[in-house]
């Protein structure tokens, strides 16, 4: 009886402490964090809305109309994404928002069929990556380290590009050196938060430098805050302004391509969260995580918004902070939501200036590269066909990237995917791990000994 209450007695202070992606930190830390990815995410999903808009000359009520539903489905996609319903959501840290591999598609759907085609085609997609999501599952096996890292890679190192039209100012007359100061400034803070401030604080490193590059930007004359006076203070989002979604067949099949490159993008996402936080880089994890992406994109095809995938900033951001709380980035999630029905908010958010929030990105998209390379590293890169299938995968697809034009000569549904670095990437390495390493060999009656066996 004595043993037995003294079991009784230990057995709490031996119960298990909770993982660090389920614990959710005091409100004091839980609304700046928030915030934070808030911020690094926000020019990403009001961009994709922008250009499309642009690209079709909508006027400025519509285009407002776009960015303000695309702020709606990637709230509630985040929260579903990291808080996670049912057989929906991976539960991890993981930011949702709208892909910039189905801008070329969407103009050009747009331009042909109108914008109602885009948000049909938008949502068919989306009901096949439900259907299609524990195949993915059974699949995983096909995406090693050597696949999913160099994607990862890729995805990062493509965006940097855009990280610096961001500082230098594209379509806006240009930053000059001013906006190169402000950005290296930006950059240099975010290393000396993380260098030198105390662990509570360097998790802040992203959200102190861009509010320090805000405040710099007043004297160098970077700060235009005449949007924000602007900006209605209130507003919802209107899904009866573009009309009914429609069904079209070539729309569908551009924009189910789209859906393919981004259940990959997704899948090597999810792996890369999962193990910077130590949990969910496993096939139910990637099940839940595609069948939230699929159930968002339904969403935004009928809410007038775009295809939705999971945000490569949060990636590096997760890695850079280590605040691995999936309360974090829930919250975030309605954070958008709200800024969806407040325009005002958004404007403020918007008003950050873009050698800041590039300066930023820099750091992000670069960190993202570093963990697909992190991840690569798991691949035995000695053994010459590894080592072939990461140079041609990289190779290719940084090809779009270098030169936009490059395959201008070939017919637009072709373009779909060539256009897109990340989704040659993805086939190109996805194939050839096929080809070298479960593709069936023959054998050689003169063979002396079975080849060594490679770690993949």
């Amino acid at each position: 009886m004595a043993v037995a209450e003294h079991e009784h007695a230990v057995a709490p202070a031996e119960r298990e402490a909770p993982h660090p992606v389920d614990v959710r930190p005091p409100l004091r830390r839980l609304v700046p964090l928030s915030l934070q990815h808030l911020l690094v995410a926000y020019a990403g999903m009001a961009t994709m809305p922008l250009l499309v808009g642009t690209a079709l000359h909508l006027p400025e009520d519509r285009i407002r109309l776009l960015i303000s539903a695309n702020l709606l489905v990637s709230g509630i996609a985040t929260v579903l994404q990291s808080m996670g319903v049912k057989w929906f959501g991976a539960r991890l840290p993981i930011v949702m928002g709208s892909t910039f591999t189905a801008i070329t598609p969407a103009i050009l759907i747009g331009e042909e069929h109108g914008l109602a085609a885009v948000f049909g085609a938008t949502l068919v997609s989306g009901l096949v990556t439900v259907a299609l999501a524990p195949w993915f599952g059974r699949w995983l096996h096909l995406f090693p380290p050597l696949v999913t890292g160099t994607v990862i890679a890729v995805i990062g190192f493509s965006l940097v590009p855009s990280a610096a039209g961001l500082v230098a100012g594209d379509g806006d007359g240009g930053t000059g050196g001013r906006g190169l100061v402000l950005a290296a400034v930006t950059v240099l803070l975010v290393v000396l938060v993380e260098r030198l401030a105390p662990p509570a604080l360097a998790r802040f490193s992203v959200l102190v430098a861009m509010a320090a590059g805000t405040l710099l930007a007043l004297p160098l004359g970077l700060f235009d805050g005449a949007a924000v006076t602007d900006a209605r203070a209130v507003t919802a989002p209107d899904p009866t302004a573009f009309g009914a979604p429609t069904f079209l067949v070539p729309a569908i099949a551009a924009m189910l391509v789209v859906q393919l490159v981004n259940m990959v993008e997704s899948v090597g996402d999810t792996l890369a969260v999962g193990q910077i936080v130590g949990r969910g880089d496993d096939a139910p994890t990637v099940v839940r995580a595609l069948r939230a992406d699929g159930a968002a994109t339904v969403l935004s095809g009928a809410l007038t918004s775009f295809p939705v995938v999971t945000f490569g900033q949060s990636v590096g951001l997760v890695s850079v902070t280590r605040v691995k709380s999936r309360h974090v980035v829930a919250l975030s999630g309605v954070l958008m939501v709200v800024l969806a029905f407040v325009p005002v908010l958004g404007a403020a958010v918007a008003a950050v200036p873009g050698p800041v929030l590039g300066g930023v990105s820099l750091v992000m998209f670069g960190t993202v590269g570093a963990v697909g390379l992190r991840i690569l590293a798991r691949a035995e890169l000695t053994e010459p066909r590894n080592l072939l299938t990461v140079a041609l995968a990289f190779a290719l697809g940084m090809i779009p990237v270098g030169a936009p034009d490059f395959y201008a000569p070939l017919p637009s549904y072709v373009r779909t995917v060539l256009d897109s670095g990340i989704a040659v990437t993805g086939i190109v390495a996805f194939l050839l791990n096929l080809l070298f390493h479960h593709a069936p060999r023959r054998t050689s009656q003169h063979t002396s000994r079975p080849r060594k066996e490679v770690t993949r």
